[in-house]
């Protein structure tokens, strides 16, 4: 699985494309705790010819030994690969890659993440002003690593500064360049259509191998985006995540791709959050019929692979008859919330995504309706048919998920909430020995020399300490003291 990195040449460039990657055309994109190692061993069955890791905080990695060992999950059969890493720091960074570089065939620094938490840490796409800085990364990965180094970028709205935005990480010492036909401003709803003329332009300005991101929701957009830019290859993610046989070209039944991907799961493990997300990606058209609301609630609470196996079940159960054609799928049966699919929706087919301009639209009916008196609002109930506020329901779907606690529990800690301190309005501590809060106990133990385990106030403790620390260091000192004439002539 690792590779000696002292006995391993260093290519570069075409080189390192053609003799260390094969040349692939079909690349499956860095996704946040979804490209793990059971998703990419299914894409790779599918067709998928490179897989990037999800992207890892190269800070974590470097000095947190257990966030490392559970990202280096990889097999010998999960070649090529390319780990990616985030930072904002040139040694930070390269202590990460050199961690990982036994495992994988290359470290790409992520340069196009444009979502908040990139924003607060200063990393993603909210590097991509500060050049000098960018130029120190690469420039430190390129002479240190035994791996080549590449870097997955977003454009600019200016097309010539998105061209020398990438010859300066080329001049650096990047060797593989990704570049997203977006900008960092289009995420979440204003996402939008990419540009590939974009990617084009700067395929014409550097001498690098280059993968095109962004558009890419079936196999006639991967053959198009490669007619059209003349890049090297083409990375997808979100239709990747919903149709994971994108590169094949078919559309395979859900409850198939979801049952492969399970059994991948049961080989190598991974958390339960990944699972669910992927098959809620899997299943996002079968799931947005109102029908299927409550296979939908039994899905966001399931914790357990034997759990997500049987929602596989009943899915396949209900929709296969449908598709082996033993029975006839009706217009009344496909009652969307979201639309109707493409495709029939136990196909794995593409998520559309709403304009930009519609999203402001219904933002914009929202606020309308948020001044109108007469307007309706969802309403929520718990399993005894009480109404409930949102809120309220979201802690009754983790406390599904995580049943950690009896009902006796429950109730205890309901009871205790409704107990407030004696002598004010604040509810009391759970374990304060003098039914106080936590305000109420510190000023307690200040003013009668006491200690509150519950609530950690060692007021009485610390101060015996202190006084036998006064006591042991004062005995010191008159032992240290020096032999004076009165001394003596005792």
């Amino acid at each position: 699985m690792a590779k000696d990195s002292e006995e391993r040449i260093k290519l570069a460039g075409y080189e390192f494309y053609r003799e260390v990657l094969g040349s692939p055309r079909y690349v499956v994109a860095p996704m946040v705790d979804q490209s793990e190692l059971a998703w990419r061993m299914l894409c790779r069955r599918y067709g998928a010819q490179l897989c990037y890791s999800p992207m890892y905080h190269a800070n974590l990695f470097a000095t947190d030994l257990k966030y490392r060992k559970d990202a280096l999950q990889t097999c010998p059969e999960d070649r090529p690969l390319i780990i990616q890493f985030c930072g904002n720091d040139p040694q930070q960074i390269l202590d990460a890659a050199l961690a990982a570089q036994n495992f994988c065939d290359a470290v790409d620094i992520n340069l196009g993440c444009p979502q908040a938490i990139a924003k607060r840490g200063h990393y993603g796409a909210f590097l991509q002003d500060e050049w000098e800085l960018l130029s120190a990364i690469v420039r430190t990965l390129h002479e240190k690593l035994s791996i080549p180094v590449c870097c997955k970028i977003r454009r600019f709205e200016d097309r010539d500064k998105t061209i020398r935005y990438a010859q300066m990480l080329e001049a650096a010492g990047c060797q593989l360049l990704t570049v997203h036909g977006r900008t960092r401003e289009q995420k979440g709803p204003l996402t939008g259509v990419a540009d590939w003329s974009y990617i084009k332009a700067v395929r014409e300005q550097v001498k690098i191998p280059m993968f095109a991101n962004g558009n890419i929701l079936g196999l006639d957009d991967v053959h198009r985006c490669l007619e059209e830019t003349g890049v090297d290859g083409v990375m997808t993610a979100e239709g990747n995540l919903h149709n994971p046989a994108l590169f094949q070209g078919i559309a395979p039944p859900v409850w198939q791709m979801a049952t492969e991907y399970l059994e991948l799961v049961n080989k190598y493990p991974c958390p339960t959050s990944y699972i669910r997300g992927h098959l809620f990606k899997l299943f996002h058209h079968i799931m947005n019929i109102r029908q299927n609301s409550e296979l939908r609630e039994q899905l966001a609470t399931s914790n357990q692979l034997e759990q997500f196996l049987s929602i596989v079940a009943k899915v396949q159960e209900k929709y296969e008859p449908y598709h082996s054609g033993a029975a006839t799928y009706t217009e009344e049966e496909m009652d969307m919330t979201n639309g109707a699919p493409a495709l029939s929706p136990w196909l794995c087919q593409p998520y559309i995504r709403a304009s930009p301009e519609s999203h402001r639209q219904k933002i914009a009916e929202k606020e309308r309706e948020a001044v109108d008196p007469n307007r309706t609002k969802r309403q929520y109930f718990d399993p005894a048919g009480n109404e409930i506020s949102r809120k309220r329901m979201k802690k009754l779907r983790r406390r599904q998920r995580r049943p950690s606690k009896t009902e006796a529990q429950i109730q205890l800690r309901h009871e205790r909430c409704l107990e407030y301190c004696t002598k004010c309005a604040n509810p009391l501590g759970f374990k304060c020995e003098f039914r106080l809060c936590r305000v109420c106990c510190r000023d307690k133990c200040f003013a009668e020399d006491c200690d509150c385990p519950g609530h950690g106030i060692l007021i009485k403790s610390r101060r015996a300490k202190a006084k036998q620390y006064e006591h042991s260091k004062q005995q010191q000192q008159s032992n240290k003291s020096p032999v004076t004439l009165t001394d003596i002539a005792s």
